[in-house]
Formats: C-alpha cells, structure tokens, sequence
C-alpha cells in the first residue's frame, strides 16, 4: 500500500472513533438524564408512580395539632385503582382519607392522576401528627393501592411553611367552653333602683332609684388552617 493510502486509512479511521466517541459521550449524558429523580420521595410499582411524596407538619415549631402526607399519583393503566390507605410503618399515627369531594375512597383514574394535600384535592389527615413525626426527619409511608398493593417509600416531614403552606394541615381547632360555663365577660351590672312614686292624683312621686348597675364586663374575646 502506497504512503498516501494509508494516510487516507488513517484519516477515516480516526473519523470514525471520533464519532463513536461523540455517539457514546450523548448516549451517557442521556442516560444520567434518565436517572434524574425529583428532590422529594418518589416511588414506582407496576402502573402507579407516587411522586413529590411529603409528611407536612404545622407551620410553627412546638404547634400542636394534626400532620398531613401530600403527594401525586399516577395511574399509566387502562384501569381505575382505589388508594385503600395510607399508613406509617413503624409509626402509631393514623391516617385518615378523604376524597376531594363527597365520602367513599380515593380513585386513581385510569391514565391519570389523583392529588393528595392542598384546597380542593383529596386529604391525608395523620392525627396527634405532632406527637408521631418530627421535622427535618425522613418518615415511612406506604400507600395501599386496590390492584398494585402496597408501595412504600421515605418521605421528607417539612413544616407548613413557604412553598409548602398550601399543602399543610389546617391549624387545631381552638379549645370549645366546658359545658355549663358562661363568657368571663357578660354584664354583671343590673339596675338597682327601681320607681318608688305612684300615681295619687297627680304624678306627686319621680323615680327615686336610677339604674346604677351598669355592665362593668364587656366581652373579653372578639369572634375569630
């Protein structure tokens, strides 16, 4: 083989690795791509993917009251599925859900999704959630699907603020008054004189007694998730 056909050999030879390096280089960025996951919990199982999986706790640090698991899940099915329940494994707290709208349990449409936390959406109530997780912990949940079964994942507890304040629990309800007792601020005056003249001909007698009482106690309280 001639000096210049084997520099033309060479000169191919070395296009051609450029390209297969190039074509491997795409293919490995494409692939860390693909690994990507979002930051909070998510998890697949046969046709359900749940996803931004969160236990959200009331806004203020020490606040008593209910948590709440917020999350998004996805049917890639032709068929519905019911969330049967939620439950934290290794936990005592109890999960109470509701749908979006009317009683029943939570349907995830076939080819769809289903939104679980926040106005409008379905609800994950985890009551006493103050006594059963704590913020900045990573929490077991596990979500009971009607066909898939169980999936479980570990979800980040946040509190209720910043971006997270739409999906939290509502405040705890105020204390109700125990039965038999009354406002700390109702009059307590009454008039205490009363008309002490009458008729005799001529109105000869005037009210002797104005009302002295008058209601020393105004109400202490004005009326006031």
């Amino acid at each position: 083989m001639s000096r210049s056909l084997r520099r033309g050999a060479l000169a191919a030879t070395a296009v051609v690795f450029s390209i297969a390096s190039l074509a491997a280089c795409g293919a490995g960025q494409d692939a860390q791509t693909l690994q990507i996951k979002p930051d909070n919990a998510a998890a697949t199982k046969g046709e359900i993917e749940v996803q931004n999986a969160l236990v959200i706790t009331q806004g203020q640090k020490g606040e008593k009251g209910p948590a709440v698991v917020s999350a998004t899940l996805f049917n890639n099915g032709t068929k519905a599925q019911t969330l049967d329940g939620i439950t934290l494994p290794g936990g005592k707290g109890k999960v109470t859900l509701k749908p979006a709208e009317g009683s029943g349990k939570v349907t995830v449409p076939a080819l769809g999704s289903v939104v679980i936390g926040g106005k409008g959406n379905a609800s994950a109530v985890i009551e006493d959630g103050a006594a059963t997780v704590r913020d900045g912990e990573v929490q077991k949940v596990a979500f009971q699907l009607s066909s898939t079964g169980g999936i479980e994942l570990e979800a980040f507890v946040v509190p209720a603020t910043g971006m997270y304040a739409p999906y939290g629990p509502t405040a705890a309800p105020a204390a109700s008054p125990a039965a038999g007792s009354t406002p700390s601020g109702t009059p307590s005056g009454s008039p205490s004189g009363a008309a002490t003249g009458t008729a005799s001909g001529s109105p000869s007698g005037s009210p002797s007694g104005s009302a002295a009482g008058t209601p020393s106690g105004s109400p202490s309280h004005s009326a006031g998730h």
